[in-house]
Formats: C-alpha cells, sequence, structure tokens
C-alpha cells in the first residue's frame, strides 16, 4: 500500500490511536520528572504526584476508591492476577471457579493452568447471542465455588453480559465476582457498587492510552496475594517500579474516556447501526453475530456464508481497510473462534466472520465505502467458491 493512501481503520477492538494528548501527558515524565516514586527525595514528587493522581481519575471512572487501584502491566496481567492470587488466597474454603467458553484468552488459559494445579473450573454455555445463562450460572455453583469470573462485554461479539445479576448471584452464595472489562471500560458506564463488582481488570491501549499499562480493581477487604514479588510498590501487592509514563497516559485517557463518553457512545451506535442495516440488506447470505443491541458502541461482527475470513481480509487490506476475523488466519489454528463456535455457528459459517470495531473519528462515507468494498469482496470470493456454486445450483 502506498504512503499516501488512506487506511479506513476499524480494529479498534484490537488496539486504539494513543491520543495526541495522552502523549503529552506523558512525555514529561520520560525525561524532565524521572525520578522514581519510591524515592524520599523532592525531585521525585511529580512522579508521586502523576501515580495518586491517575489512581484518583481511574477510582472516580469506577466510583472506586484510589486505594482499590492497583496498576498493572495490562488486561492479561490484571486478569491473571485476579483469578490465580483469589485462587490461591481461598482455595482452603475451595478449589472451585466459574468461567463461560467465550472469556478471553487470558482468562481461559488462567483457568486451565488452575486445573492444571488441581483446581475444578466449569465452563458455562452461552445463549446463540453470546449471553451467559444465570440458570446454569446458578446450577454450576458448589459449597466449594470460590471465583466466578464473566468478562463485561465479549471482545468478538460485543455482547454484554448480565454482569449486574451474575454480581448479585455470587454475593448471595459468598462467592468472589471478577470481570474482564477490558473491552467495556471507558466505552460504556461502569460503577463497581452499582455493578457489584469484586474485581475488575482494564487496559490503557482499548482508551487510546498506552500500550503496557492497565489496571486491577480490587474491593477493598477482598483477601488476595501478590502476583509479582520484591518491593513494596502498589500497597506491597505488586512490586516493581511503577510505569510512570504510562500510568499518567491511562490516567489522561481515563479522563478523556469519561468525558466524551455520552458523546462517542451516540455517535459510535449510530455509525455501527448504520453499518450493520447496509451489510444485512445489500450483502445476502450474511449474519450478525452477538446480541443485536445489547452491545457495544463501536462492535460490528459478521458470519458471511461460502467465503474464508482470511482472504476477506488480505482483500479488505488492499482497499486500505482494518478489520480483524475470528478465522485460521488470525490464530494460526485450525479452528475458527471459540467464540464462534460457543454461540453455535458451525464451523463453515464461523471461518467467514468479520469483526470491525469503530472509533469516534470514523465517517458515515467511511462506512459506505466499507460497505461497498464488503459487496464487491464477497462477490468476488463466492464466484470462486464450489460450495457457493453447489448452493446455486441446489436452488438455494
Amino acid at each position: 500500500m502506498s504512503e499516501d493512501r488512506k487506511i479506513i481503520y476499524l480494529d479498534n477492538a484490537a488496539t486504539t490511536r494513543t491520543s495526541p494528548k495522552v502523549v503529552e501527558e506523558m512525555l514529561p515524565f520520560f525525561s524532565e520528572y524521572y525520578g522514581n516514586p519510591s524515592s524520599v527525595y523532592e525531585f521525585s514528587n511529580a512522579s508521586k504526584k502523576a501515580v495518586a493522581q491517575a489512581r484518583q481519575v481511574i477510582a472516580d471512572s469506577l466510583g472506586a476508591k484510589p486505594q482499590e487501584i492497583y496498576f498493572t502491566a495490562g488486561g492479561s496481567e490484571s486478569d491473571n492476577w485476579a483469578i490465580k492470587a483469589a485462587a490461591e488466597a481461598y482455595q482452603e474454603k475451595g478449589r472451585h471457579i466459574i468461567t463461560s467458553k467465550i472469556e478471553h484468552h487470558a482468562v481461559l488459559h488462567t483457568c486451565q493452568y488452575l486445573e492444571s494445579r488441581g483446581f475444578s473450573v466449569t465452563y458455562l454455555d452461552v445463549d446463540e447471542q453470546g449471553v451467559v445463562k444465570l440458570e446454569e450460572l446458578k446450577k454450576a455453583i458448589r459449597p466449594d465455588t470460590i471465583l466466578i469470573s464473566i468478562m463485561f462485554a465479549n471482545n468478538e461479539i460485543g455482547t454484554i453480559q448480565p454482569v449486574k445479576e451474575i454480581a448479585e448471584i455470587a454475593r448471595e452464595h459468598g462467592i468472589l465476582f471478577h470481570t474482564d472489562a477490558v473491552q467495556a471500560y471507558g466505552h460504556v458506564p461502569i460503577n463497581v457498587d452499582a455493578f457489584g463488582m469484586d474485581m475488575l481488570s482494564a487496559s490503557g491501549h482499548k482508551i487510546n492510552g498506552p500500550k503496557g499499562i492497565g489496571f486491577l480493581y480490587i474491593r477493598t477487604g477482598v483477601k488476595i496475594r501478590s502476583f509479582v514479588h520484591g518491593g513494596a510498590q502498589e500497597r506491597k501487592r505488586r512490586a516493581g517500579t511503577e510505569n510512570v509514563p504510562g500510568i499518567a497516559g491511562l490516567g489522561k485517557a481515563a479522563e478523556l474516556a469519561v468525558n466524551t463518553m455520552e458523546e462517542r457512545m451516540k455517535k459510535e451506535t449510530e455509525l455501527r447501526d448504520y453499518l450493520m442495516d447496509r451489510v444485512m440488506a445489500e450483502v445476502p447470505y450474511t449474519r450478525v453475530n452477538g446480541h443485536r443491541k445489547n452491545r457495544l458502541p463501536n462492535n460490528c461482527n459478521f458470519a458471511f456464508q461460502f467465503i474464508e475470513g482470511e482472504s476477506l481480509l488480505i482483500m479488505l487490506d488492499m482497499a486500505g481497510i482494518c478489520g480483524s476475523s475470528g478465522s485460521a488466519c488470525t490464530s494460526g489454528s485450525l479452528d475458527p473462534s471459540h467464540v464462534l463456535l460457543a454461540i453455535g455457528l458451525p464451523h463453515e459459517i464461523a471461518h467467514g466472520s468479520l469483526r470491525l470495531t469503530l472509533s469516534e473519528e470514523n465517517t458515515k462515507e467511511e462506512m459506505d465505502y466499507v460497505v461497498g468494498e464488503i459487496k464487491r469482496i464477497v462477490e468476488r470470493l463466492r464466484a470462486m467458491s464450489p460450495l457457493y456454486e453447489d448452493f446455486v445450483k441446489k436452488g438455494r
């Protein structure tokens, strides 16, 4: 692709562009105010103040207390910490954990690791829209259940889970509730008291912040072990010199996300629905994956019959459009997305998936171009598909 060719970036669930305001906030802490926040001399005060300010901003964004926010290297670390450390801390009470089949691999692989260490894990089914079945959750609870970990919103299909109801069920049974809110934080309103979470994971680079920084919210009173051992940073729970530039950037990104959330949600929802409506109306043998309305404002996920997602992505890239797929090309696996299989899609349809995740910077004109390219590419790929040819011959 030539350098002057316009790119339409529609993969914001993978990562976002770091806001210039965030970069500006970070820059002084690389070479001007570079003191270690743990040091006692006055030169470090600027670093200490930046960390404290970011912690306060993030706490305010969740209705939490500053001392309940712990900085990490990102969402995967936060998920690992919440699940592994809670399992260790509460194993005398029980060794059973409940999660869902559509979690991010940071949760699924952590649970599989704990299974190899003697813990028992129940992986809940979801319905065809990707929603956890609350009755199944209730049935899965055992006397030795110590943790329920269900994501706030799915990273592939955008479906928002009934987290408040899940938290209520957990509380009724005296079970900890952790939610992976990496895709939801900063995109939809979250209040940890109103929703009832005990732990919540989030990441900076999903909200126009820097990569390599995130946080874990841990409700006061939750017994949880340290995850990284060494120094006394993060109130002795997460050792290592603080990533001050990253923390400052995360704090600024959180501030901007909260201040613009209402306007962004409105714009992204309108663009999302416009894109989905046009694709569904103009590209036959297509379905929307995930809940049609109860989903993240910027998430579109389609399944196109008779095509391979890998070919679609490559041809969209040639047209200057960045998206992603749940097909094998993105994982090096022969299997399609575990999320799409969990909602009941057969392999051959799941392989033809396309996820487009918008930002407030996208426009209706871009959506018109994207729809036109999707129509052109899908038609071309189907023309080369023996499956589609057989389908047409059989009279559909």
